[in-house]
């Protein structure tokens, strides 16, 4: 009987290790195929057939394979309405923003040869479909050679047009094919508010094609020039702006320029929030004479003035009248010179100070408030005679 026993006990174990056998081919048969359409692949720890087989010997329900991501489908959520509006923008007026490369000359004397060698970037704009490009005075400064590289990264040699230093604005040329040119729309920057959404596009630190973005945070405020003369009604803004953007379009949120980037105000040299640009309304009262003529011609009364130093030390705040140009409209107005004699003052002379009313303390601030006129316009202009007598007298602007 136990050797029945035992004999009987192996042949059952037999019987159902061909049942288990028989049990995982059937179940390797049904799972090991590929896999429908749509059903993603399970990796063998979490969802092979061995944990498949497992799970139905212990009676349990298998684990749903996590479905992959496909990394190539949109996001589910869409862009906000106004982040796209600010793609758009960028898409739109890239185009129109170029990158400048100056070049500067320098001489090896031990080998008796000449080159010319990177100097500095900046940033500008197609003004129009004759190839003109807008950028800062200051951006050319000393520069022997320039390049100007567009969105296509096409490169031309560039010429120049003219400048006006005390605008901080130059204009240059490329000889590039119409199809190339994308003139950016000029804006209105005498109706700009406060708070009101703006772009910059530009090259800071060489890295070309950059938008920063923020708000109008003030304007008509007043910076230098770089011959001192001030930029009127300059437009303040949050949109970062450092080194290299100098020249690059401001544009409002319809992708038109408003102004010229042109300084920042920071302790560091790096953006500290506080950047300024040149309005377009300047721009478009400058640019059209400095590529007529080259050079752009202010409005005057025609007086020659006192060094500002020495007028400090005279105690005067004004622009102390040194000379008067013959036939000007300050001849015509009367106005007096100071006199000199074996270097000595004999007469203290005219000391312009107010124009319409605006008060002038530096020859800068004379030539900033003329600007806004024409030549032919009558300016009321308030004189200080022989440091004594107040009295207005009109000039006509040449």
């Amino acid at each position: 009987m136990k050797g029945m026993c035992c004999g009987a006990g192996r042949s059952g174990w037999w019987i159902v290790a061909i049942a288990v056998g028989i049990a995982l081919i059937v179940t390797l048969g049904c799972t090991g195929g590929p896999a429908p359409d749509g059903a993603a692949e399970a990796a063998p720890a979490v969802g092979g057939t061995a944990a498949l087989a497992a799970a139905a010997v212990q009676g349990a329900t298998p684990a749903t394979p996590a479905r992959a991501v496909d990394l190539d489908q949109p996001p589910p959520t869409p862009l906000r309405p106004e982040e796209q509006a600010t793609i758009d923008l960028f898409e739109r007026t890239r185009a129109s923003v170029v990158y400048i490369n100056t070049l500067a000359r320098r001489a090896d004397w031990f080998r008796g040869t000449v080159t010319e060698v990177p100097q500095g970037t900046g940033t500008g704009f197609v003004w129009d479909g004759e190839g003109h490009i807008i950028t800062n005075f200051h951006v050319l400064a000393d520069a022997s050679s320039v390049e100007v590289v567009l969105d296509d990264q096409s490169t031309y040699e560039a010429e120049w047009v003219g400048g006006s230093a005390s605008h901080d604005l130059a204009v240059l040329r490329i000889d590039a094919p119409p199809e190339a040119l994308h003139p950016v729309a000029p804006g209105n920057s005498d109706a700009l508010l406060v708070g009101q959404s703006v772009y910059a596009i530009g090259n800071p630190f060489g890295y070309n094609a950059t938008l920063s973005t923020g708000v109008v945070s003030a304007l008509g405020r007043r910076i230098n020039g770089l011959d001192g003369t001030p930029i009127e009604d300059a437009i303040q803004t949050d949109a970062a702006i450092n080194v290299g953007n100098s020249g690059g379009p401001l544009l409002d949120s319809a992708g038109r320029v408003i102004g010229v980037n042109t300084q920042i105000s920071s302790p560091s040299g790096a953006s500290a929030g506080v950047g300024f640009a040149v309005p377009v309304s300047t721009v478009r009262r400058v640019v059209p004479e400095l590529i007529a003529t080259g050079t752009y011609s202010p409005p005057r009364i025609g007086i020659r003035a006192v060094d500002q130093g020495l007028t400090r030390r005279l105690g005067i705040e004004g622009v102390l009248i040194a000379a008067i140009e013959s036939g000007s409209g300050a001849a015509d107005a009367g106005l007096l010179p100071i006199e000199v004699s074996r270097n000595r003052i004999v007469a203290l002379g005219d000391v312009i100070q107010a124009v319409e009313g605006e008060p002038i303390r530096t020859l800068g601030e004379l030539r900033a408030v003329l600007d806004r006129y024409q030549a032919g316009d009558d300016v009321t202009v308030s004189v200080l005679r022989d440091g004594e007598t107040e009295d207005e007298v009109t000039i006509r602007l040449q």
